[in-house]
């Protein structure tokens, strides 16, 4: 069904449940709904709607189900939805463009048992009232603004079984209060900010059979005990200093008992002395020179990593409708345009041209590896956009293009320094699609087109649209692909016009 709910609805005066989810309703929620006072569930969930949610619906004494999940509402959500203490069960606003705070009386809600505001544009800090929920059963807030600490009040919520607040800008340590959540079955942190060590306590929630702590700060030993011991790789990847079983794919943990002795430091020989002196001088000064790249990368990319949702609509407007005064590059399956986005951060949009052969599966594949990856030098997603017939995907904006560009422009050149640093930049990424990530990756598109350069001249590997995942019986093809690396790395030195563009790497 499409077009606007009637204002009329409202005289259905004993009505108990209204389930319009599942249509292409449009225009907003009509507030005649607030008279229908005998209602219990509402379900406007999967459509158009637009605009504000109406405080009116808080007049629904008798609302326990409310789903207004995967439209376009915006604004806050309303307060006065925390006086619906006696009836109100299930919430879902997920999906929509709500800002601003969460209301500090929505965690009023006592005996709510489902409460789902993932994927919107909420910020603040998440409140230690959160620990009033006593009966929750879910809680997911993934997908939003939210920063500060973890409230240490989650842990008293003994009877929640899923977790989600993952891809927020949480901080600092898990509190090891969380060892009382022992309904607990998923608990996903991944994607924030999160630092010190996994509270061993937490080997208590015997019934944990989903973890994930990948891509945060964490260091230290992972535990062994209780539900880490079926936990993979998977939960763990991309943090600070994790240390634990080999199976896991950390370096082992160092004896703590076990103390170097610099007193014996003396009886070194002089000569080998000068070699460890010599090699750690080069080496601090290519790692302070990556450091400082990475932090002032992520200092103004840290807002981007959040994913966010985009409309053809704002990328129509953001490129001047793919205007060609836009378009930054052409490629095997799409174009390329520069444009901004509505907050004016300034992206790439990669437009896939759905017509050729395997675009399709090209766009799944580039959406899937650059989800799931990250390193500084990797192009960073910032969003995809995906209808029946359009598909694109919202990268970093790279303001010095490819480095085919400087390697045979006459205009642009590259003294010996940024062509070491390039190549540094490049083999770091490989090295860590080859050896960081929990399956082997194979770029298989390795060219100076997709090697892209920031404002300060760091390189960027992009193009993932024909990427591999190795399996184990791809281990020889990738022994193969090692000596293309060496040729593409010398290329880059030199700038040979007869460089062969294309390596499986």
């Amino acid at each position: 069904m499409s077009g606007n709910i009637p204002i009329g609805i409202g005289n259905l005066s004993s009505l108990i449940m209204l389930a319009l989810g599942g249509n292409q309703l449009s225009g907003s929620i009509p507030t005649s709904l607030g008279r229908l006072g005998n209602l219990q569930v509402l379900h406007l969930n999967d459509n158009k709607l637009r605009g504000y949610i109406p405080y009116q619906l808080c007049q629904l004494d008798n609302l326990a189900y409310l789903y207004l999940s995967s439209n376009q509402l915006y604004g806050s959500i309303p307060s006065c939805l925390g006086n619906l203490t006696a009836s109100l069960r299930y919430l879902s606003l997920a999906s929509n463009s709500l800002s601003s705070t969460i209301p500090s009386n929505f965690w009023r809600l006592a005996y709510i048992l489902s409460i789902d505001l993932s994927s919107n544009y909420l910020i603040g800090n998440l409140s230690q009232d959160i620990g009033k929920l006593k009966v929750v059963t879910l809680v997911d807030l993934s997908n939003n603004n939210l920063f500060g600490i973890l409230p240490s009040t989650i842990g008293g919520l003994r009877d929640l079984v899923n977790l989600s607040l993952a891809n927020n800008n949480l901080e600092g340590p898990i509190p090891s209060s969380f060892d009382g959540l022992l309904s607990l079955q998923l608990l996903d942190l991944s994607r924030n900010n999160l630092s010190g060590v996994i509270p061993k306590s937490l080997e208590a929630l015997s019934l944990l059979k989903y973890m994930n702590l990948s891509f945060n700060r964490l260091q230290g030993e992972i535990p062994t005990g209780g539900p880490f011991q079926n936990f993979s790789a998977q939960s763990f990847v991309s943090n600070k200093a994790l240390c634990g079983a080999t199976r896991l794919q950390v370096p082992p943990c160092k004896n703590g008992t076990v103390e170097p002795n610099w007193r014996k430091a003396k009886y070194i020989i002089p000569g080998i002395i000068s070699v460890i002196l010599f090699v750690a001088s080069v080496s601090i000064f290519v790692l302070r020179r990556k450091r400082n790249v990475e932090v002032a990368g992520e200092a103004t990319s840290l807002p981007q990593l959040l994913w966010r949702r985009v409309s053809h609509l704002e990328l129509l407007r953001g490129t001047n409708g793919f205007n060609e005064n836009n378009l930054l590059g052409s490629g095997g399956f799409g174009s390329v345009y520069k444009g901004t986005l509505s907050d004016g951060i300034d992206v790439a949009v990669k437009v896939f041209s759905l017509q050729l052969e395997g675009a399709f599966k090209s766009f799944d594949r580039e959406c899937e590896m650059l989800s799931n990856i990250r390193h500084r030098n990797l192009i960073k997603i910032i969003s995809c956009c995906s209808e029946i017939d359009f598909k694109a995907l919202v990268l970093n904006y790279m303001p010095n293009g490819s480095l085919e560009k400087w390697l045979y422009s006459q205009s642009s050149s590259l003294n010996i320094l940024q062509r070491l640093n390039i190549m540094i930049d490049a083999a770091s990424a490989l090295e860590y699609l080859h050896h960081g990530y929990s399956i082997p990756i194979v770029h298989c598109d390795m060219k100076p087109s997709n090697i892209l350069l920031d404002d300060d001249v760091v390189a960027h590997v992009a193009d993932f649209g024909i990427a591999k995942l190795l399996g184990g019986g791809d281990s020889i093809t990738q022994t193969m692909t090692l000596a293309t690396v060496g040729i593409w790395l010398q290329r880059v030195w030199i700038g040979r016009n007869d460089f062969n563009k294309r390596g499986c790497v």
